[in-house]
């Protein structure tokens, strides 16, 4: 995400979804007391989501303070001291939860990214997001992912063509769909396979990249081999971040991994407020 687009993060339907027709518990707090916060990662990670956590804030009132202690993409560990707010008690309570539930999804992203990231570092291989981003929350993690250290594979079904096994089907064969492909967009396309048998056939098709899906390290040795760097190449299915390495090694440009935005743990982070006096 860029730095434009992080100007404009959309916050508002978050708010909503916690606010509603108001914060009748905040309500109990003098309009004009003000107060102080701070925010303690209580877990090693890696910050991201400063943007959402600031714009929170910055919507429910303008005048509350942020000095973040931590940068953007900084590896930090547990008890440390990332940020001091200051301003309305009020805003600081409403905003509060969604301003934690953004930051520690996207710097628990962010934290999982960075450790695929390390995992290959080294080679010539990058690693992927996917598709299976949490709803409401897509650009958010392809932005974490970047932030961690890892890649974005298409942001939608928008911007690039992954032709799949039911597309396959629809189309009568690999060749046939990466056909129907070209003729009907100019953005890259890819076709996954799950055999040699349809890596051999997607080859001769030409595609701009060939998906391994769950091939055998054999077999993904073998397919690198035949390959012999024409198409570009990524590997998918069963890998972690105990095999990823020597399936990097095998020559794969790219290894596109779904656990980066789905199976992550929220970052264990706590907000401490107190009043000014």
């Amino acid at each position: 995400m860029t730095e434009e687009q992080l100007k404009m993060v959309e916050i508002k339907p978050f708010l909503e979804e916690d606010i509603g027709s108001g914060d009748i518990t905040a309500a109990i707090i003098p309009e004009s007391m003000a107060a102080e916060a701070e925010v303690v990662t209580r877990e090693d990670m890696v910050l991201c989501g400063q943007a959402w956590f600031d714009a929170v804030f910055k919507s429910l009132d303008a005048s509350i303070n942020i000095e973040w202690l931590a940068a953007e993409g900084e590896s930090v560990v547990k008890n440390t001291l990332l940020c001091k707010l200051s301003g309305s008690a009020r805003g600081l309570l409403t905003g509060e939860r969604t301003a934690l539930n953004l930051l520690q999804t996207l710097s628990a992203t962010a934290t999982v990214a960075r450790q695929y990231a390390d995992a290959v570092s080294g080679t010539d291989c990058k690693v992927l997001d996917t598709r299976k981003t949490i709803p409401g929350l897509r650009n958010a993690q392809k932005y974490a992912v970047v932030c961690g250290g890892c890649y974005n594979h298409r942001i939608g079904l928008y911007d690039g063509v992954l032709i799949k096994e039911n597309h396959i089907i629809a189309a009568g064969s690999i060749a046939n769909a990466i056909r129907a492909a070209r003729e009907l967009t100019s953005v890259p396309v890819e076709v996954e396979v799950e055999s040699m048998k349809e890596f051999l056939e997607a080859i001769a098709a030409k595609p701009d990249r060939i998906m391994l899906d769950n091939f055998s390290f054999e077999d993904m040795v073998a397919a690198v081999k035949l390959n012999a760097g024409a198409i570009e190449l990524e590997a998918s299915g069963n890998i972690d971040l105990d095999n990823i390495r020597v399936i990097a090694e095998t020559g794969v440009g790219y290894i596109s991994i779904g656990a980066l935005t789905k199976h992550i743990r929220a970052v264990d982070l706590s907000m401490r407020i107190k009043l000014v006096h």
